[in-house]
């Protein structure tokens, strides 16, 4: 390996793993993405109870993010519409029609009191240097709730993605719930914009699910969308029913939206239409039905990791124990130090332990005066008196030692010590404490707004093949060699769907099989074109009459083409000095050959029957049938077989033989 391969894979492998941690996988313990927590971060700082211009958070937030202010403001608009954890003011778009928020300086945003009941906890998140060493940001936050879940995600890193879908939040917490008490839980997406979501394949987030959109068919002239499937909207809806309508796969008469707060495209129907007959088409054709693809990739421990929907809420309801517990304890400590204070204050004020200090001269001895009074009270004491404690004592106000007021610090000791009492009942029972903790949580998101808007229900994605009529003319134009439905010139063939496959043979003798075009060109003295579905064309057996160039022999070959590779160009007859001078797709067939007059010769005519000759591969030479200079070629046949989709061809249908 050279000096630049060497460095470049290294300097590939740094910038791969910072894509993949720092800018597009989130993290599994809080959900976010980088950019994500910067911003939360910041609105923590600036969290003042008003709103911010988001224009001002995204100035902040760039003392965080090394990169350009766009790239803020967008995953804020984002954040923000989930309503999740960022409460909004102004236009922030509307990702029903598509609309794009507002400008950054028109609008405002703040924390929910949620943010901080699950996000917030400095003492017990790790902070290390911003990017350019001037601040301290967070590496992940203390959550207390499976973000990543109940937002989902998709990110695009280098050689790896991931997309996790979202979910109802109130079930995410009943999920939790039952992990904690050890029981079996069932979870499945939830979206913003409502459909209905066919689960069966969802395989604990690590598979996909179909979704489709809400109809209202109950006007037979009229449907009406009031649903949508995830990440389209009524935009991206109407663009796919027009072009739906526009190739004729629909029959409509207009399309109107009336989207606001929710879902309504209104779509009237053509004369003779009735909604009932294009809903199927609607679900094949356009985007009312699709099917998404998930991929759980988290950072677990630094590493990128696929975990299950279920393996990610037994990871969270986990953590939440631990965050609680490591919370209670840091709660315990600091009443601890709160009742160790009260106490020295009290034993400081009744016990006059400051009248030891009117006479001494020193700030040593003053200090010593202090701990040489509390030590006949040091067993009414948590733990033993230092300086600290010393340096707080002396910082007491006169003022406040002269209006001291005994009753009142008895009452705050009391309080303290019933705090305490309830930690340690808190600590004794954690699992119960954080099912009672859930249970809080769903309180606070008991309203409408947080309800399941998708419907779960099991239903078959619609075959477009299945749905697709064969409306569209199948053209030939024999003078410019174009075949297909935009073909406006020449003679049609038969109809089509654009899913159809068309066999076409050639006059040159070669065969292919094509979707069905719409303008392709296949040259001139097409042969043969017909549907080449393999049932149709076990049917047909084609038969071909072809000649030697240079000695005139005449070959007949019967064969059936069964096997075929899509757009390959296969031979039908040896490649070279032969051309083909009949063919003929009759099961059975009287072929009369008239020969030239020669000196001597004395048999002019003789007939043959396709019959006597059996069928060989397609790939396999003819049989010679005539040595002799054949003077014209009619073909009678006998018993004709002619299926829907098969054309006997016109271009040797006279009885002379084509001139060269």
């Amino acid at each position: 390996m050279t000096q630049a391969h060497a460095i470049f894979k290294e300097n590939f492998l740094e910038y791969a793993s910072y894509v993949i941690k720092e800018r597009a996988i989130p993290d599994l313990v809080d959900g976010f993405k980088p950019v994500q927590r910067r911003i939360i971060h910041t609105l923590f700082e600036m969290d003042d109870g008003k709103f911010h211009k988001v224009a001002n958070v995204v100035g902040w937030a760039m003392r965080y993010h090394p990169h350009g202010d766009a790239s803020i403001y967008e995953a804020l608009v984002n954040l923000a519409n989930c309503d999740l954890f960022i409460e909004r003011q102004g236009n922030y778009g509307n990702i029903l029609t598509g609309d794009r928020a507002a400008a950054a300086r028109y609008i405002e945003c703040r924390l929910l009191p949620f943010a901080k009941k699950v996000l917030y906890n400095p003492e017990l998140t790790e902070f290390v240097e911003s990017y350019d060493g001037r601040n301290k940001e967070p590496v992940v936050f203390p959550a207390k709730i499976p973000v990543v879940l109940i937002q989902g995600v998709s990110g695009i890193a280098v050689g790896m993605s991931t997309y996790i879908l979202p979910h109802n939040p109130l079930e995410v917490f009943d999920g939790m719930a039952a992990s904690l008490r050890g029981e079996s839980y069932e979870l499945y997406p939830d979206f913003p914009g409502g459909g209905i979501v066919d689960v069966d394949d969802y395989k604990d987030g690590r598979g996909s699910v179909s979704i489709r959109a809400k109809l209202n068919t109950k006007d037979p002239k009229r449907i009406i969308i009031e649903e949508l499937p995830y990440g389209t909207t009524s935009e991206m809806m109407i663009r796919s029913v027009e072009d739906a309508a526009k190739k004729g796969k629909l029959k409509i008469s207009s399309i109107t939206d009336y989207t606001a707060e929710k879902v309504n495209i209104e779509i009237s129907l053509a004369r003779n239409t009735y909604s009932q007959e294009i809903v199927d088409a609607l679900y094949a054709y356009t985007a009312c039905e699709t099917k998404l693809s998930v991929n759980p990739l988290v950072i677990r421990d630094n590493t990128p990791t696929i975990m299950g929907v279920h393996e990610i809420l037994d990871f969270h309801a986990h953590h939440l124990v631990e965050v609680l517990e490591a919370e209670l304890k840091l709660e315990k400590c600091h009443l601890l130090d709160k009742l160790h204070y009260r106490t020295l204050e009290r034993i400081f004020v009744e016990e006059r332990i400051y009248k030891r200090i009117e006479q001494k001269r020193s700030a040593e001895d003053v200090d010593k005066a202090v701990v040489t009074g509390f030590k006949p009270f040091s067993e009414k004491l948590l733990r033993p008196l230092d300086s600290e404690d010393v340096e707080r004592l002396l910082k007491i106000p006169i003022r406040r030692i002269s209006l001291f007021d005994i009753e009142k610090n008895h009452q705050e000791i009391e309080t303290i010590n019933e705090q305490l009492a309830d930690i340690e009942k808190k600590l004794a029972d954690l699992t119960g404490y954080a099912l009672s903790f859930i249970a809080e949580l769903k309180q606070l998101m008991s309203d409408e707004d947080h309800k399941r808007k998708s419907t779960i229900k099991k239903f078959e994605m619609v075959d477009v093949k299945e749905v697709a009529e064969r409306n569209l003319p199948l053209r030939y134009d024999a003078t410019a060699g174009y075949l297909g439905y935009d073909v406006k010139k020449g003679n049609t063939l038969f109809d089509v769907s654009p899913f159809d496959r068309i066999l076409v043979i050639r006059k040159d003798g070669s065969y292919q099989v094509i979707d069905a075009p719409e303008k392709e060109f296949v040259g001139k003295g097409m042969l043969y074109c017909g549907f080449a579905d393999k049932d149709e064309l076990a049917k047909v057996t084609f038969t071909i009459i072809y000649q030697e160039k240079t000695y005139k022999y005449l070959f007949i070959k019967r064969c059936q083409i069964l096997s075929y590779q899509l757009k390959k160009l296969y031979p039908l007859v040896p490649e070279g000095n032969f051309k083909i001078v009949k063919l003929s797709t009759f099961e059975n067939a009287e072929l009369n050959l008239t020969y030239k007059k020669k000196p001597g010769l004395r048999i002019l005519e003789e007939k043959f029957y396709f019959s006597d000759y059996r069928q060989r591969g397609v790939k396999a030479n003819g049989v010679r049938l005539a040595v002799k200079e054949v003077a014209s070629i009619r073909l009678r046949a006998v018993k004709e077989v002619v299926h829907e989709d098969q054309r006997e061809p016109s271009l040797f249908d006279d009885d002379e033989m084509e001139k060269e």
